[in-house]
């Protein structure tokens, strides 16, 4: 097999650790790989763009659970299209959520800092101002607190 790299030159190609590579082949996302007979892993062309397919589609928000579903799929011949398609559609709903809420929460925090430096200025030197504890009153940062707490509720 001369057209193999070494895990290390593997890992270097894909910008992954061979650790990454490792638990790749655990979770069933890459072939089983050629070992040598001394036992070194032995990485095909195709294992190196199958890494980096795998590392454009976590950018985008997939899990490694999903890919493996995907391309378990794909492996046996069958066209995972319609799934893909579906889940880079939900991956933007939630994406589009965040921003929105991150903007919201841009300008509360905008405001936040307008009123510490109000608080700042009536506070003696040396003395708590106690900014943080101000928080709490703070209806979009109670709202920004619940909406992160929300998908913990689901597991």
């Amino acid at each position: 097999m001369t057209d193999t790299v070494t895990a290390k030159a593997a890992a270097c190609a894909t910008g992954v650790s061979t650790d990454t590579l490792r638990h790749y082949e655990r979770k069933g996302l890459l072939p089983r790989v050629h070992r040598t007979a001394s036992g070194h892993r032995r990485y095909s062309p195709a294992t190196i763009e199958r890494v980096l397919l795998i590392q454009r589609a976590l950018v985008v928000g997939f899990s490694l659970n999903d890919l493996s579903r995907v391309l378990a799929v794909r492996d046996r011949g069958g066209a995972p299209c319609q799934n893909v398609r579906v889940m880079v559609g939900e991956r933007l709903n939630i994406l589009e959520r965040q921003i929105e809420d991150l903007l919201v929460l841009r300008d509360e925090l905008r405001r936040v800092l307008a009123d510490w430096e109000v608080i700042l200025a009536q506070t003696p030197p040396g003395k708590a101002a106690r900014l943080l504890d101000g928080l709490a009153a703070r209806k979009r940062i109670a709202q920004a607190l619940q909406r992160r707490q929300r998908p913990r509720d689901r597991h």
